[in-house]
């Protein structure tokens, strides 16, 4: 009982402090983009409960992303009008949403389910507060973007745009290619129980998380000039995303499975210890 409470409690954190967030951008188009985003989560939480399953989590959250930006785009389209910037960013998040999200689903679908939730669905609460803070992860994200589109502005197209057009396009292309190298390694029955050395992972060991940072630091660039006084607060989207994958769910999780399946290798030791986590 206990526990449940406070997964309860933890869920309504995570969503009065994206909320806030937003309110501080005092744009009301954002405040009803984020609570879309929220009430999407919600509401395929309770088919995901009733059916136990969360093969359909990594995909929704890609959906989200675009059901929100296509709300924000459309509504920023029907105030302001047409505007270059605003259509290339949302393509940006389109894009990439759909990359990812097909590349989750198709894998989950491959591997049958995904380990982290089998202690976490037979919960209600917990599996509630998982959903819940998927909304968070989504409206965080995505937060400079829609704030910038939502802006009487509209996006800005300047060197800085541009610059951060670049860096999306470096990010997204080491995201997609460290995937790619991962998914023929692990088709190589050759490679079963190995870990993976080659390609852009004998510079990193998580380039794919490398790839996800640059290119949400690249969509705050991107962002900034469309930005003034109180929603510059909306640029904390490059840096909650590098701090939930590095310090909280991506790296910590995986460096963690890693060390009980390789850690007694000395080949996995040296490894870990010329090859950083990231790029230092």
């Amino acid at each position: 009982m206990r526990a449940s409470l406070q997964y309860i409690l933890f869920s309504f954190i995570a969503f009065s402090f994206t909320y806030v967030i937003s309110l501080l951008t005092k744009i009301e188009l954002v405040n009803y983009a984020i609570i879309l985003s929220f009430l999407f989560q919600w509401t395929l939480f309770i088919p995901a409960y009733l059916l136990q399953t969360e093969k359909f989590f990594d995909i929704s959250g890609s959906i989200n992303f675009i059901v929100i930006t296509a709300y924000i785009y459309y509504n920023s389209f029907l105030e302001y009008g047409f505007n270059l910037g605003n259509l290339i960013l949302s393509l940006l998040i389109v894009i990439w949403a759909i990359r990812l999200g097909s590349f989750l689903f198709f894998r989950i679908k491959k591997d049958g389910e995904d380990k982290r939730f089998r202690e976490i669905k037979p919960s209600p609460t917990k599996f509630f507060m998982t959903w819940t803070l998927q909304g968070t992860w989504v409206s965080i994200c995505s937060l400079c973007a829609i704030t910038g589109m939502s802006s009487d502005k509209g996006m800005i197209i300047n060197t800085l745009f541009c610059l951060g057009l670049v860096i999306f396009i470096f990010g997204f292309t080491i995201e997609v290619i460290a995937d790619y190298q991962k998914t023929k390694f692990r088709k190589n029955p050759k490679n079963k129980n190995n870990f993976i050395t080659s390609g852009l992972w004998s510079y990193s060991r998580h380039p794919n998380y490398l790839g996800e940072i640059s290119l949400w630091t690249g969509i705050a660039i991107i962002s900034f000039s469309s930005l003034s006084d109180w929603q510059y607060v909306s640029l904390i989207s490059p840096i909650f995303i590098y701090i939930l994958l590095v310090h909280i769910s991506g790296i910590n999780f995986l460096e963690s499975s890693s060390n009980k399946k390789w850690g007694h290798l000395k080949t996995y030791k040296e490894y870990i210890k010329k090859t950083p986590k990231l790029l230092f």
